[in-house]
């Protein structure tokens, strides 16, 4: 039967969770040591425990060795002769013991030993729960609230206590003293004090728990949660998949009624909650994934960066970002992809940017085209055409549309902004410069009238504007126009017919 010491052990051992063997050994440790102290040796000693009777006895020991010549260390070897002597037929290599007498140890070689005693216990059970815990990190645990400590909640995991910092508590939600909760283990540090068990309830993990309790399609592989973004206290994007197609993902997690979700949202003290089927489609996802605003358009800006450009609505913009940027911060966590977010209407203006640096090269005040003449210079200017290209874009019926133009003017600007570009075309592509535009003006000012009255034919206004790859004259801008230019091209039309 074990002794009265040794049962007592084995109980200290049960509340803490350890093994009796360990206690055991602070036991013989700590007298061992005790005895040391008090004897004022520096032998090697160790303890003895009788689990039988609850003796404790202390020796010191020494190893054996052949001769004088093979000691080493005097203190703790002896030769064969002299261990012969002490204890016959011993062998080299072997130990000698030497007891020591306990007896006479006093009060304060065991607080001592109780010191030691304690320190190996606690030691021992801060290595049973770092094991018991260090390889579960983000799994779910049932805990129980055990106290407040400032910000800090401390929670009882039943083989250790777990502490919940500020940081890993959500806004909405307080605990009453002895309240049963479910955190997720973060991780197990190795403090000085002893490992340190840290849990959350920010963790996305703890959502994908509750959905797992909730929803049978989740706990039977069903429905699988492919990705989930949190943000506790606020709101989650959960988006889910279904391994059937005849079971709807979004509306399993729902449930009836919004029966399944809402008990998630009761347990998590009213934290909103998205639920957006999933799609190996980034883009589809993307637009899934920005709800409740709608998308117009998604775009991949930067495959290797993994950089999305979504376009929306002038009225969804704010929508799509959220309160705060929360709606497109959870997205783009939710998709492991960056978001930039644009309006139509910055869209367009980002175009026009581009437009205006890529398409239309230098631009030519208008005034250099003095052909024109002040008059019908300053009508254009006041009508914003203040370049000869945007002049040369414009149709023959956007022209019309600018108070003071009319047909005659028309033709002359058609003719002046032919001539300008031809004289371009003729200096082997090189834009003229003011001097130049200005001369090439003069000489031609003599002959504008004339060219402007006896214009050939159809035919040379075509052929010039093929030249030029301008739309100056247009068949069908008007009857009078085209009767004039084409009136001999008519009648032998009509004689033919």
């Amino acid at each position: 039967m074990a002794s009265p010491l040794y049962q007592s052990i084995e109980l200290l051992s049960q509340e803490k969770g350890i093994d009796p063997g360990i206690v055991v050994g602070a036991v013989e440790e700590a007298i061992a040591l005790a005895t040391r102290k008090f004897y004022k040796t520096q032998e090697n000693m160790r303890g003895e425990l009788n689990k039988e009777t609850g003796e404790i006895t202390a020796y010191i020991y020494k190893t054996v060795v052949e001769d004088e010549e093979h000691v080493e260390d005097p203190v703790n070897q002896i030769t064969l002769t002299e261990a012969n002597e002490l204890a016959p037929g011993v062998e080299v290599g072997s130990e000698i013991r030497m007891y020591r007498d306990t007896s006479p140890l006093g009060r304060i070689a065991a607080q001592l030993a109780k010191q030691v005693i304690f320190q190996k216990v606690r030691e021992a059970e801060r290595d049973t729960v770092f094991q018991e815990y260090a390889h579960r990190e983000k799994e779910v645990l049932n805990a129980t609230v055990k106290r407040i400590e400032g910000q800090d909640v401390i929670y009882d995991l039943g083989k250790a206590e777990a502490r919940c910092p500020k940081r890993e508590q959500s806004r909405l939600e307080q605990f009453s003293i002895g309240e049963r909760v479910r955190v997720v283990l973060l991780k197990v540090d190795r403090a000085a004090k002893g490992p340190q068990v840290v849990v959350s309830r920010a963790a996305p993990e703890l959502v994908q728990n509750l959905f797992q309790s909730e929803v049978p399609e989740i706990y039977d592989n069903t429905v699988v949660i492919k990705a989930i973004a949190r943000e506790a206290g606020e709101r989650t994007k959960i988006a889910v998949q279904s391994r059937d197609k005849d079971v709807d993902p979004v509306g399993a997690c729902v449930g009836m009624k919004g029966m399944r979700v809402q008990s998630i949202i009761r347990e998590l003290r009213g934290e909103k909650i998205d639920i957006i089927e999933y799609s190996d489609e980034i883009t589809t996802f993307a637009e899934k994934a920005l709800q409740p605003a709608k998308v117009s358009r998604v775009s991949i800006t930067d495959l290797g960066e993994k950089q999305l450009e979504v376009i929306v609505d002038d009225t969804q913009l704010s929508l799509a970002i959220g309160k705060k940027g929360q709606n497109v911060r959870l997205a783009a966590k939710l998709l492991g992809w960056k978001i930039d977010i644009k309006s139509e209407e910055e869209k367009r203006q980002e175009v026009e940017q581009q437009m205006g640096v890529f398409g239309g090269g230098p631009s030519t005040p208008i005034e250099q085209v003095t052909e024109l003449g002040d008059s019908i210079i300053q009508k254009l200017v006041t009508a914003g055409i203040t370049t000869v290209e945007a002049l040369a874009d414009m149709t023959p019926e956007q022209l019309e549309e600018i108070p003071g133009i009319g047909e005659k003017t028309l033709e002359k600007i058609s003719v002046a902004v032919r001539h300008y570009f031809g004289h371009f075309e003729d200096g082997e592509g090189e834009q003229p410069t003011p001097d130049a535009a200005v001369d090439t003006a003069e000489a031609e000012a003599e002959n504008a009238q004339e060219a402007l009255d006896e214009i050939a034919s159809v035919e040379a206004v075509k052929t010039e504007d093929d030249q030029l790859g301008l739309d100056t004259v247009n068949e069908d801008q008007g009857p009078e126009l085209g009767t004039e230019i084409n009136e001999d091209d008519t009648k032998t039309g009509e004689e033919g017919a």
